[in-house]
């Protein structure tokens, strides 16, 4: 029907008649015309040119947005979505991170596996060290689950590396905060499970070794932000949830007895430190009021996007607005982590729709961060710890649903298809034998499982490249291909923190001492030439 309204569009608009059209056949239109395409393209060279001219200030800020699971496969299909769910066909859309300048891609193995994991990945990416799948802010000569492998092989965080640099820092994730990624931020830990002392084998306790809720709150003294979920390892075996009172799988999950939250409200209490478990509570929150943050808001991982109740959970891009406003603060600057770790638990489920969902409500919050802070003082950067075996194809039509059939029937067992497809995981179906007929079932419906060629109760993560972009200061050095561990050295040296720092007393946007020990310098010799 588009097409045929178009093609009469077309002939109106060769007679010169004025007429509205929608922004879907408008399109259609505009892309039979060469002119479209070489305008486009002239438009890009002439802002490609631009980047010529290098942003080598000094990075006061630095934002890390990592979606876990997040596969190129992932980031073009949530581009459709993002399109389509605002009346577009979808695949001309800009994500907000298709907008940054520099692209580069990222080697995700691990010292220990050709597929990597979210711990091993986290502690590349986080420390600028690859490491054994499992583990958490440790280096390759630690064992997974083996207690006594952890002492000398600790390696530390850019999320130290600028809180020892005066700069604020903050972790924003969809799971909870003791999960992969946002652990190796802080803890140095062999095993990712071991989210509070009542997952820990009793050898590894009575060992020293300490669960990573517990570290969160004692390896860093006073993380400025920290929000998403994991209530429950916070508090004591059997302690109701303040949420879910009557819902033993949420009480207390910690066997020494200890309040962590209770904990960290003493310790703040002559701070301007709010703890908050809901929605209400963060946005009732004035940031200008507000110099540390503990939100826990639900007992394990956040709900999904999709099923969130707007009136108690935060989303992500809430989060991050509030999280940005309290760092910012600082005239030092901040560091934040920024997770969308939803997306790989949509793909594991072997639910597209979750996991591209949330992809998009990661991409909304990099918007707003946008809006929030100065390309020209912070270095942002998105990328992905993984990829998944996720992939959509089928010769579909342009404007297809991102989640509706191929246009075509198998040759082989003369039964539609979907467009989406995973590699493996629990969307195998058999039904007499034979693979199911999706078009007796609603594929379109929140958590229907996308058909798989090889059954497994859980989808598995893929092996290839994932991208990396990144805009601001320093943000060409993400270029080509890299090993992933090279990420926050590239961060850290745009911020002038951790270990390169030799560059920042002469660079453009630095602190000002270089100029200020020249004058210095000038001062003490005309003292000697003259006294």
């Amino acid at each position: 029907i588009c097409i045929a309204t178009c093609t009469a569009f077309a002939f109106i608009a060769h007679l010169r008649i004025p007429l509205v059209i929608d922004n879907t056949c408008s399109a259609f239109y505009q892309e039979k015309d060469p002119s479209f395409w070489n305008k486009w393209a002239q438009s890009t060279l002439k802002n490609a040119l631009q980047l010529q001219k290098l942003n080598q200030n000094t990075a006061k800020n630095l934002i890390l947005f990592l979606g876990d699971g997040m596969g190129i496969p992932t980031v073009t299909a949530a581009r459709i979505l993002k399109g389509q769910l605002s009346g577009k066909s979808g695949e001309e859309t800009q994500l907000e991170m298709d907008k940054f300048p520099f692209v580069a891609l990222s080697k995700t193995y691990n010292t220990n596996a050709q597929v990597a994991d979210s711990a091993g990945t986290a502690t590349a990416y986080l420390c600028g060290v690859k490491a054994n799948e499992g583990t958490v802010g440790v280096n390759a000569a630690a064992t997974r689950s083996q207690c006594n492998t952890t002492q000398g092989n600790e390696v530390t965080s850019i999320l130290r590396w600028a809180k020892e640099a005066g700069k604020s820092v903050g972790i924003v994730t969809t799971t909870r905060v003791n999960h992969a990624t946002p652990s190796a931020a802080y803890a140095h830990c062999v095993d990712r499970d071991w989210y509070s002392d009542g997952e820990m084998p009793a050898e590894a306790i009575q060992a020293g070794c300490k669960d990573i809720a517990r570290q969160l709150f004692e390896n860093i003294p006073n993380i400025d932000v920290i929000m998403g979920g994991g209530r429950k390892y916070m508090f004591p075996k059997n302690q109701s949830d303040v949420e879910y009172p009557g819902d033993k799988k949420h009480f207390g999950t910690r066997k020494d007895g200890r309040n962590l939250v209770a904990e960290w409200t003493n310790r703040m209490k002559n701070k301007q430190a709010f703890y908050v478990w809901n929605r209400k509570e963060l946005m009732s929150l004035n940031p200008n009021n507000v110099d540390y943050i503990l939100g826990l808001f639900e007992p394990g991982d956040l709900l999904y996007n999709l099923e969130r109740n707007p009136d108690t959970d935060p989303s992500l891009t809430e989060m991050v607005e509030v999280a940005i406003k309290i760092l910012r603060k600082n005239p030092n600057g901040f560091y934040l982590l920024v997770e969308g770790g939803r997306i790989d638990h949509g793909h594991h489920e072997g639910k597209a729709k979750q996991a591209l969902h949330e992809a998009v409500e990661m991409d909304r919050a990099i918007g707003l961060a946008g809006l929030l802070t100065n390309i020209h003082d912070t270095m942002t950067v998105v990328t992905a710890d993984h990829s998944h075996v996720f992939s959509f194809g089928g010769y579909t039509s342009r404007g297809n649903t991102i989640f509706g059939l191929a246009p075509m029937f198998s040759d082989v067992d003369q039964k539609p298809f979907t467009a989406i497809l995973y590699g493996n995981g629990p969307g195998f179906k058999v039904v007499d034998g034979l693979r199911e007929n999706v078009s007796t079932i609603d594929y379109q419906e929140n958590n229907y499982q996308a058909q798989a060629a090889v059954p497994l109760s859980m989808e598995t993560h893929g092996g290839e490249d994932v991208a990396i972009f990144s805009k601001g200061p320093m943000a060409h050095l993400l270029h080509g291909v890299h090993e992933q561990n090279y990420i926050p050295h590239v961060m850290a040296y745009a911020a002038c923190i951790g270990q390169n720092r030799d560059h920042c007393m002469s660079s453009n946007g630095a602190s000002g001492l270089g100029p200020a020990l020249a004058s210095l310098t000038a001062l003490l010799t005309l003292n000697h030439l003259f006294c």
